[in-house]
């Protein structure tokens, strides 16, 4: 549940007077990419009738996908990328219509990269209930409206079960890899559960067996800043003018979630007690540097997300149990047969290190005795910022 855009991927800095700058005029009611809007890399697949877990229907999706480089004669050649929580699909190239920021990876995927697109083909979408492309609570319902509140509870297995129509519709029987950090570890450790035969190399970064209870209550704190929100309006707001939307619920759910992206000794080292400006926070109506920090962030993202697709996303990642009906975490991590790496972050107090540990140690198939640690000051978010080490244990995955 991380940031991943190309602006997150970076050690947290004190805002500067250009940053506050890109943030003038009014957010729009969502910042959700609507049909209409220039489409960018963008690739589209669709598909018919879809049944949720829960019993509910759509009558279609769609997701939004990217590719790079080129599936090869025998369609084994390619590898799947599962973003996180409010990432999307464009995992590298440059902003430019349709893309509001630089891909968010663009140092691990590409030529001659930790996952080399002159050798594999890959491909990363937009996850169902998602904003950027993909069928979600922003798409448009039979009737003529957007689902917004309507849309149906997913969870991470429906997510995968929407991915698995993608890769039946590209042609692809077994994937070559699948690698997903955070919430995509979460989609990527489920297809190497659910599909074995279909996954060759796993990687799961930053993401555990299951969230907890600790980890719901945080996420549960989120929702209800937006629920809340007097212009949520039980979700309907999509035709409310700018500024009119659900902006501050979001951003203040938002702000919220990146204190546990990011670790301690990071917020410490980068602000300490420092003032946003000569006007002391003490009394005297100024601010601490990290509070303008989290409010700069948190109203940035309200320009690029939606908050019905926030809504969505969090209760599937609140569905997450790899154990569920399977008999158990054990029972269901022994059916991977992927040649697997695992990695976790030291300093993560998001989806603590023991979390990744305890996958490592069920299955049966990893490069590593046990999840490979990164040490990181970073926290949650060392997936994305420590990239060259990140990007040294994704080659050895697919050195092979």
């Amino acid at each position: 549940m991380d940031w991943q855009t190309s602006e997150d991927t970076v050690p947290s800095a004190p805002i500067t007077e250009a940053d506050a700058r890109q943030l003038l005029g009014r957010p729009p009611a969502t910042g959700a990419w609507r049909d209409g809007d220039p489409v960018g890399e963008r690739l589209f697949a669709a598909s018919g009738p879809f049944r949720t877990e829960g019993g509910r229907e759509l009558p279609g999706i769609r997701l939004a996908y990217e590719t790079w480089g080129e599936l090869n004669a025998a369609r084994d050649n390619a590898v799947l990328i599962a973003h996180a929580l409010t990432g999307d699909s464009h995992v590298r190239g440059v902003a430019g219509p349709g893309h509001p920021t630089d891909g968010w990876w663009g140092d691990v995927v590409g030529p001659g990269g930790a996952i080399d697109t002159d050798r594999w083909f890959v491909v990363a979408p937009n996850m169902l209930g998602g904003c950027q492309g993909s069928t979600g609570p922003s798409s448009i319902a039979p009737d003529g409206y957007e689902w917004a509140a309507r849309f149906p509870y997913l969870t991470i297995r429906d997510q995968v079960a929407a991915q698995v129509r993608l890769a039946d519709a590209l042609g692809i029987d077994a994937w070559a890899g699948v690698v997903g950090g955070s919430m995509g570890g979460m989609h990527a450790l489920e297809w190497g559960v659910t599909h074995p035969e279909r996954v060759r190399r796993l990687a799961v970064l930053s993401a555990p067996p299951v969230t907890t209870a600790d980890q719901i209550a945080h996420n549960s704190l989120q929702l209800a800043t937006i629920q809340m929100d007097p212009r949520f309006h039980g979700g309907e707001y999509y035709d409310a003018g700018d500024g009119d939307g659900p902006h501050r619920g979001l951003s203040i759910a938002r702000r919220a979630a990146m204190l546990s992206y990011r670790s301690d000794t990071e917020l410490n080292q980068r602000f300490s007690r420092t003032w946003q400006s000569g006007k002391s926070p003490l009394g005297h109506g100024g601010r601490f540097a990290v509070e303008s920090y989290l409010d700069f962030h948190g109203n940035k993202f309200t320009r690029r997300f939606d908050a019905n697709s926030y809504i969505t996303l969090v209760e599937a990642m609140n569905s997450h149990d790899i154990g569920r009906d399977r008999g158990g975490v054990e029972d269901a991590l022994a059916r991977v047969t992927a040649r697997t790496l695992i990695v976790g972050v030291d300093s993560d107090r998001l989806f603590p290190l023991d979390g990744q540990q305890r996958i490592a140690r069920g299955i049966g198939s990893t490069i590593d005795d046990g999840a490979a640690v990164l040490a990181s000051d970073f926290g949650h978010d060392g997936f994305l910022i420590e990239k060259a080490a990140v990007g040294a244990h994704l080659r050895r995955l697919f050195a092979d």
